[in-house]
């Protein structure tokens, strides 16, 4: 749980960058009067997909949730709101949807560039997917 109402200022969001390399972030607001095309991107975050690097969120306001697949492929849902930090590692497959309140403000950040590319299900061909899947073997 961070500080979402000093985010610009908060010292341990300041430390998880450094500490991380998260060198790039912008603000996203997904409600229907703030995003263009919204019907559209909300369909998108809900389609099951991976990332070919981490997904980072921080959740400045609002709530919504992600859902991503346990070792035995079973969704799991995951509540984030405001205050809320997650990284869901590359090659994990997940979804974003909202709440009831339709509305969230979340910091995306990137270690380095960003990179938008979502690969939907069936991706396993990517090595990205492989090393997820070689890391839940392990923790097996």
């Amino acid at each position: 749980q961070l500080d979402a109402d000093n985010y610009e200022t908060d010292p341990r969001l300041k430390e998880i960058r450094r500490a991380e390399n998260y060198s790039w972030m912008d603000i996203v607001t997904i409600h229907k009067d703030k995003l263009p095309n919204y019907e559209e991107k909300i369909k998108t975050f809900y389609e099951e997909h991976l990332h070919l690097d981490d997904e980072i969120r921080y959740i400045l306001d609002g709530s919504g949730y992600f859902d991503v697949r346990d070792k035995d492929d079973k969704w799991i849902r995951i509540s984030m709101e405001k205050g809320d930090m997650i990284t869901l590692p590359a090659g994990i497959y997940h979804r974003f949807t909202l709440d009831e309140n339709n509305y969230v403000k979340a910091m995306r950040l990137f270690v380095g560039e960003p990179v938008w590319t979502a690969y939907n299900r069936p991706a396993d061909d990517f090595p990205a997917r492989k090393q997820y899947m070689k890391f839940l073997a392990e923790e097996a």
